[in-house]
């Protein structure tokens, strides 16, 4: 949307010109209105598995700007001439059951007649005007937690090309298909700076983003780095997905990378994610109780405080 001229108004908290992950309107002192929409070609064979993480991507964004998801419509394109109705059904039946888990309602959608499936929801939430959650409110001294493991991007590419056991494909796929709803909460109550959710532009391109925004560098700890499993050993091996390349071309000249040559987290930084986990900014004390708290409601996955804001050149993330 280079170029183009976006319309404003007072009541637009977040826009198409601020970089977020789903866009906000006030609609008085009390409510605040949070749309999004995302949508993408299946990343697993299984078609129920792939309705469910389909939604889980696209609940994130709200969870991401600290809201609660109120309605959802599916945006569907499937070759109806070459593929089985079931199939379609089964990927429908995946993505509402995640739209009940996460408390919302399915209130329609649209289809296309098209070669290449794509599956996806538009969603409507809430959220107190004054308690949404931007990815600009980063200050020096915050911690940074990631509420989800690395490796969708590199464990899918193995997982394509038949290197992965049943077992990664199931860890893959719950990984996947987490709700970010636990951890929005928590943020929330505490108080948190800043949050955007991990997708396609890998860790480093969100933190790039988040520091940029935020007007702060961010130290990143490698060794801190939630993982999934056998994410270390396929990147060692070169199962690395195209887009942590195209990654790494685009945001390396904005790493500073103490890492040892070939070290392969380097490239688990720059993976591109598929329905990632938080990235939250929140002041010491406060990260202690997101991470006691989530720790105590089970939570089903791995994560990690993996760094910290600082003063230095806005936008700069060392690698150490």
């Amino acid at each position: 949307m280079c170029g183009l001229d976006l319309p404003t108004d007072a009541r637009l908290i977040a826009g198409a010109a601020t970089g977020e992950d789903a866009g906000v309107y006030r609609l008085n002192d009390e409510t605040a209105l949070i749309q999004t929409v995302d949508f993408f070609t299946p990343i697993l064979d299984d078609p129920y598995s792939f309705g469910q993480v389909a939604a889980a991507n696209a609940l994130s964004d709200v969870y991401a700007m600290g809201g609660q998801p109120l309605l959802a419509m599916n945006l569907v394109a499937f070759p109806i001439k070459v593929m089985a109705r079931s199939i379609l059904k089964e990927i429908l039946r995946g993505g509402l059951d995640k739209i009940k888990e996460a408390g919302a309602l399915l209130v329609g959608g649209h289809s296309i007649e098209d070669p290449e499936l794509k599956y996806g929801l538009s969603l409507t939430g809430v959220a107190h005007p004054e308690r949404i959650i931007l990815n600009a409110g980063v200050r020096a001294g915050d911690m940074l937690l990631l509420t989800k493991p690395l490796g969708t991007g590199i464990l899918a590419t193995a997982l394509k090309g038949g290197l992965a056991d049943k077992e990664t494909e199931l860890i893959l796929t719950r990984a996947m298909a987490t709700l970010n709803r636990e951890a929005s909460v928590l943020m929330q109550a505490v108080g948190a700076h800043a949050c955007t959710d991990i997708t396609g532009f890998g860790l480093v391109g969100h933190l790039r983003e988040m520091a940029l925004a935020s007007g702060v560098a961010i130290r990143v700890e490698a060794a801190s780095l939630p993982l999934l499993p056998r994410a270390l050993d396929f990147t060692a091996m070169g199962i690395i997905p195209e887009g942590a390349h195209k990654n790494r071309e685009f945001y390396a000249p904005h790493v500073q990378n103490s890492l040892a040559e070939l070290d392969p987290r380097e490239m688990l930084l720059f993976d591109p994610q598929t329905s990632g986990g938080l990235l939250i900014a929140a002041a010491p004390r406060d990260m202690e109780v997101i991470v006691r708290e989530l720790s105590g409601v089970g939570y089903p996955l791995a994560f990690a405080v993996i760094g910290q804001a600082m003063e230095g050149p806005p936008g700069l993330i060392e690698v150490v």
